[in-house]
């Protein structure tokens, strides 16, 4: 790839002259302004991005069973902390239809712990502040806002649903055994165009050796420098508690491994999916598949200790997801509003054309022990009296 037609967006505008006056930029520098630019960024302007209407959808916009079994597992939370206090805080809600689930959930099944929770989000688009305020009105004695380096968890859960993803990467590429950059540059004749260059900074080289995985000769991967660091970060801000992160991704031997020659980079717009980043700037979504390993490495620095990993489906079965099929089931008025159901909540679930397996779950604890979390309750153990419905 070396040219690109640019839409003639206003940031594609000023990001030519921004490209031009520096003589090209790392491509983590351009994927930060596509999403996060003050006036024109993909997450910083109002607009439909979740849900029919909008570019993707996630899994709190799939069905209300995603954020109600999530709950259930923040009350275990709850009750191995003890105290008289919980704190849930959420970074990159977007819409608040998580937090809404949750805080629907708690509210009818345990008030007691809904009535000391303080549940703090973290929101960097003053456009999704607005909108989750809306959607939160009726638990607006509950909810509060504030800056990422604002909060801190006594006794609680920090917790994240596709988040990590649309951290801007660094894209690089292994030739003749050495590591190259991609840098983004302004042409002639208003095109984009990718040059291959000497790593911007060391810290790419160090991050693989840290991490242990590499890129192979030959193929273009990405390197999320910014997880790590963040990962850390949450670990150090938690007293007592937990950590759920939840969104796609791999282990780092997988994500980097041989047949992933083109590494992972995404657009979303209304729906479809692209691996262009250099047209509709600033009008679509830009991600990339996370490294859990690296997750996992820089937690275990900050003394947060892996609890369990794994599928989102293998998450959501262990904390009821049958059970809670065949509950709303039994509320249908007929078969075909059953059915509707079921085709709904296999999204969650499935493995493929699905989120079931894709997406992956980190369960994290720091000064919690090793207790034998719901969600990790054996496929075994499970009444499986639901498969046959779906």
């Amino acid at each position: 790839m070396n040219t690109f037609p640019s839409d003639i967006t206003p940031l594609a505008a000023e990001l030519r002259e921004r490209l031009a006056a520096a003589g090209g930029l790392p491509f983590a520098e351009f994927m930060a302004a596509c999403l996060y630019h003050p006036q024109y960024g993909y997450y910083m302007t109002p607009r439909e991005r979740i849900g029919k209407a909008g570019d993707f959808f996630t899994s709190t916009s799939v069905h209300a069973v995603f954020g109600r079994l999530v709950a259930r597992q923040l009350m275990q939370m709850s009750e191995l902390l003890g105290g008289d206090i919980f704190q849930v805080v959420e970074q990159g809600a977007g819409e608040g239809h998580l937090a809404l689930d949750i805080l629907e959930t708690l509210a009818s099944e345990a008030p007691e712990l809904y009535a000391r929770l303080t549940y703090t989000l973290i929101e960097v688009g003053p456009a999704s502040r607005d909108r989750q305020a809306r959607t939160l009105a009726a638990h607006a004695a509950r909810v509060a806002w504030c800056a990422a380096d604002e909060w801190r968890i006594d006794a609680g859960c920090f917790l994240s649903n596709e988040l990590v993803d649309a951290f801007p990467v660094h894209v690089v590429e292994k030739q003749s055994g050495e590591l190259r950059e991609v840098y983004v540059a302004a042409r002639a004749d208003g095109t984009f165009g990718e040059e291959l260059r000497g790593p911007s900074t060391p810290a790419l080289t160090e991050h693989f050796k840290w991490l242990g995985v590499a890129p192979v000769e030959g193929n273009r991967a990405e390197a999320n420098l910014a997880a790590p660091v963040w990962m850390r970060q949450v670990g150090e801000r938690i007293g007592r508690g937990f950590v759920i992160t939840i969104d796609y991704g791999y282990p780092a031997a997988e994500l980097y491994a041989l047949h992933r020659r083109t590494g992972t980079l995404l657009c979303y717009r209304q729906h479809q999916a692209d691996d262009d980043p250099y047209t509709a700037v600033g009008e679509k979504d830009i991600t990339t598949h996370v490294d859990f390993t690296a997750l996992q490495q820089a937690g275990d620095e900050a003394g947060l200790t892996t609890l369990w990993f794994g599928e989102q489906y293998r998450f959501l079965l262990g904390l009821g997801f049958f059970e809670e099929l065949l509950r709303l089931q039994a509320c249908c008025a007929d078969e075909r509003e059953a059915r509707a159901l079921r085709m709904t909540l296999k999204n969650l679930i499935l493995p493929e054309q699905g989120m079931g397996e894709t997406f992956k779950v980190l369960v994290q604890g720091k000064g919690v022990g090793a207790p034998a979390l719901h969600c990790a309750r054996p496929i075994s153990s499970i009444p499986m009296t639901g498969l046959a419905a779906l």
